[in-house]
């Protein structure tokens, strides 16, 4: 076997596997879709969920913000862990597994019957999140041979940006005939189709050399992603990230995963292998991931807000505006390879990231009366910069890895990608509403007090106790959507540094474009995987035969 830093180990794919291997790429995009597409789908839900019943469950806004958080709290502590599960008991079992919990978890939470209900089964939907997304990823790099993983990849990693965008219009469309349930029970014929078309069509996959199981760093690495994470959301919901209970969570999270980093770097079986992140070509696309999806997440956040709550258009509408940001992952993620391959991974995800960033600072343009042709651009600008950020990236992560590693890898870069996203919405949704209560507390002066603190945390809070108040509140309304553009700039501006801040990550660390001699020998652009690798998996190649099917 090579070793953990030159480039990825390949066994050849079995003539049968490769004949399906678009219907089964096909099959795990499907599965992408609904676990990606469920989060941003319930957003468009929210209000409605809001309102007493039978209309809605009659939920809090906090217990709104945990509907929400439940699912993301337990998908990313348990995505490394699922990533093992699946290298070492077979990812297409892991994939089915998360699959059935997914849809079991969907029509409970369609049928729920009070918020704390919503909550718990919005939990197992987690759980079976957690179990999918890692395993789609290892099945692909184990379907599809070196030389076109590249394309794969970004089919892949157009679907996700395709759900994010979506969401808001499938749920929007549903909610405007159905009830709120709906927007769960949708999930159940995708699943079931999936299911069965990938009992069919999808092979199994293990590494055939698992070794020990590390029991200590699997329970280290929940613990500690689980209580990170809770800190972050709490720090987000409090507006504070200078609490007491969200310095201790988010702190006891930190104290674990430094404690995980320890014992895998001392253990003679580790959960994973900590040398996999001297390899630049991975840990600059780890960072660069974490970091564009911070920025993303956030952006997206408080959008949803500038187009319901300022513009004043309907769930439908505002999710319908998103649809430059999925048509530009659609068209160009599958195409990112292409540019990759004349100018080298480094190049493209630093002038990405940049446009990533350029787009952020493009939110500065907006006002209450700005054209809309001027957003559709920022978005078009944006989706295009993360079609040609996230494919080299996951390319050169996974790329980076044996083969029989490919759920360890995916998990790493799943886990990365979910709590840079949590960061995101927490940190600068925190600073959107710091900023917000600032610029309207004066205007707040005139309503009883008991009602200011609510109305203060959100352009939301303010616009439902305006309306409470009848004509005596419309004198709010205005100062609180200028109180909004002015917080969404501050907001913007952080949002775009953090980009920038990746495209510097990139452009010192991700290794350049091979020179052609080594680029002849096989090596992946921009992935580390230099003659060494390749003579490596060469070897493993000429040993395991050409029957051998993926592993």
């Amino acid at each position: 076997m090579s070793s953990p830093v030159s480039g990825a180990v390949s066994g050849p794919v079995s003539e049968a596997v490769h004949r399906r291997r678009w219907a089964i790429l096909g099959v795990l995009m499907f599965s992408v879709l609904i676990v990606v597409l469920d989060n941003s789908i319930l957003n468009v839900a929210m209000k409605t969920i809001a309102q007493p019943a039978p209309t809605g469950l009659g939920a809090s806004q906090s217990e709104l913000e945990w509907a929400i958080n439940s699912y993301t709290l337990v998908f990313a502590g348990l995505l490394f862990t699922a990533g093992l599960l699946g290298d070492r008991i077979g990812r297409k079992k892991v994939l089915l597994f998360g699959m059935l919990v997914f849809g079991i978890g969907s029509v409970l939470a369609a049928v729920s019957g009070s918020p704390g209900e919503l909550v718990a089964f919005r939990a197992l939907m987690g759980l079976g999140g957690a179990f999918v997304m890692p395993a789609t990823l290892a099945i692909l790099m184990n379907v599809f041979e070196r030389e076109e993983q590249a394309k794969a990849i970004g089919i892949w990693a157009g679907a996700v940006g395709l759900a994010i965008a979506i969401g808001p219009i499938t749920g929007g469309v549903l909610l405007e005939h159905f009830w709120w349930g709906s927007v769960f029970l949708v999930n159940v014929p995708i699943v079931v189709v999936a299911v069965l078309a990938m009992a069919l069509l999808v092979p199994d996959s293990r590494d055939p050399r698992p070794g020990r199981v590390d029991a200590k760093g699997v329970l280290l690495s929940v613990a500690g992603l689980v209580l990170l994470v809770y800190g972050i959301i709490k720090g987000g919901q409090l507006a504070d990230f200078a609490d007491t209970e969200v310095l201790l969570t988010a702190g006891a999270g930190l104290l674990l995963l430094a404690a995980f980093v320890l014992h895998e770097k001392r253990s003679d079986h580790p959960a994973l292998d900590m040398r996999y992140f001297r390899n630049p070509a991975f840990s600059a696309a780890v960072a660069a991931i974490a970091l564009v999806f911070f920025a993303l997440m956030g952006v997206t956040f408080f959008s949803v807000f500038y187009m319901q709550s300022v513009r004043g258009y309907s769930p439908l509408a505002a999710g319908l505006l998103l649809l430059p940001l999925a048509v530009a992952q659609m068209v160009f993620a599958p195409r990112a390879r292409l540019v990759v391959e004349r100018f080298g991974a480094k190049a493209v995800c630093t002038v990405g990231l940049t446009l990533v960033g350029a787009a952020m600072a493009g939110f500065l343009l907006l006002d209450r009366d700005t054209p809309l042709w001027v957003l559709e651009v920022i978005y078009f600008v944006m989706g295009t910069a993360m079609a040609h950020v996230m494919p080299p990236a996951t390319v050169s992560i996974m790329q980076a890895l044996p083969r029989e590693k490919a759920g360890s890898g995916s998990a790493v870069n799943n886990t990365f990608r979910q709590v840079g996203g949590s960061l995101g919405v927490a940190v600068l949704g925190s600073l959107l509403s710091a900023t917000y209560r600032a610029s309207v507390e004066d205007d707040l002066q005139r309503v009883p007090p008991e009602a200011r603190h609510a109305a203060g945390e959100s352009i939301e809070g303010t616009l439902a106790l305006a309306e409470k108040l009848g004509p005596a509140g419309r004198a709010l309304v205005d100062p609180a959507k200028s109180a909004f553009i002015d917080a969404m700039h501050v907001t913007v501006v952080c949002a775009a540094a953090v980009a920038l801040v990746g495209a510097l990550v990139v452009a010192i660390w991700l290794p350049g474009k091979p020179a052609e001699s080594e680029a002849g020998s096989g090596g992946p652009e921009g992935t580390g995987g230099g003659a060494e690798g390749d003579a490596g998996a060469g070897g493993d190649r000429a040993a395991a035969g050409s029957g051998g099917g993926p592993r």
